[in-house]
């Protein structure tokens, strides 16, 4: 092992902080990017990126909020070129399936030099237990502007075994992996499942994207935010990320996690069960 530091950006979301418990686990340095840590780190001031390279050898770049975010190409662009010129040459990002912005900022990241891994990930599991579908779930009442469009949701314990194997071990330099679940569901099955395995009752309704964007605006979310689930659930909620892939096993010799067994594990931690 070298002693070098692994820099996890996001080190403290819902990949991030499974990549950095796992490669702990290997034995690695680990240095959390978050703003947070210390140093810290803020995508948005990029007076704490040098810092946070400083006895790095290679990065999970994990980019808040989301690669389709305006300006994240450029970013990502510049970020890339300066852990290149800092010496670090292997980055592995995590990016969006099926997402055109997304695209555009992987091209920006290989355009860096680095020796470089991609990672698209589909919708993540975990969005319905540690994300904003949560309070939903536990209120009974799920509300999304998406009707029968399917997705083969992912598990985040995937998406960092993946993520942990292509930083450590050889192979991946130069690879593309998309990952996704076992099988497609929609949302409304996901939630039917959640239900089930929770023994609670939890409706799920269809919604107009605008009503839910105003809704979003009303509970006091910040419009780039509102502006991103718009995009997510309009665009590239279209259809075309409708299959499965057989990446995960390519990667990690093992079937991904299937949503059956996380509805079921999760709902044992009583994370959706009713506030008293």
């Amino acid at each position: 092992m070298t002693d070098k530091l692994t820099l996890v950006l996001g080190g403290t979301g819902k990949t991030g902080r499974r990549v950095a418990a796992r490669l702990q686990e290997r034995g690695v340095a680990v240095r959390i990017g978050a703003r947070s840590a210390s140093p810290s780190f803020d995508w948005t001031d990029e007076a704490t990126w040098a810092p946070a390279l400083v006895n790095v050898d290679r990065i999970y770049v994990c980019f808040q909020p989301d690669l389709a975010v305006p300006g994240s190409v450029e970013i990502i662009a510049k970020f890339s070129r300066l852990a290149v010129d800092a010496g670090i040459k292997q980055l592995v990002l995590l990016s969006g399936r099926g997402e055109d912005e997304a695209e555009a900022a992987e091209r920006a990241l290989q355009a860096s030099g680095a020796d470089w891994t991609i990672i698209r990930a589909s919708w993540f599991f975990e969005n319905f237990s540690e994300g904003f579908l949560a309070d939903g779930i536990v209120s009974g009442s799920v509300f999304l502007p998406t009707d029968e469009v399917t997705e083969p949701f992912i598990s985040c314990d995937d998406i960092a075994d993946v993520a942990v194997a292509a930083l450590l071990d050889e192979g991946h330099v130069g690879q593309v992996y998309s990952l996704t679940g076992l099988r497609l569901m929609t949302f409304a099955d996901a939630v039917a499942e959640i239900a089930a395995a929770a023994n609670r009752r939890i409706s799920y309704q269809s919604v107009p994207v605008d009503d839910f964007a105003a809704q979003l605006k009303a509970d006091g979310v910040p419009d780039d935010y509102v502006e991103l689930i718009r995009y997510l659930f309009t665009s590239v909620l279209d259809g075309r990320n409708s299959s499965v892939t057989s990446d995960v096993e390519r990667v990690l010799g093992r079937r991904p996690r299937d949503f059956a067994t996380y509805a079921r594990e999760t709902a044992a931690t009583g994370v959706w069960s009713i506030a008293a």
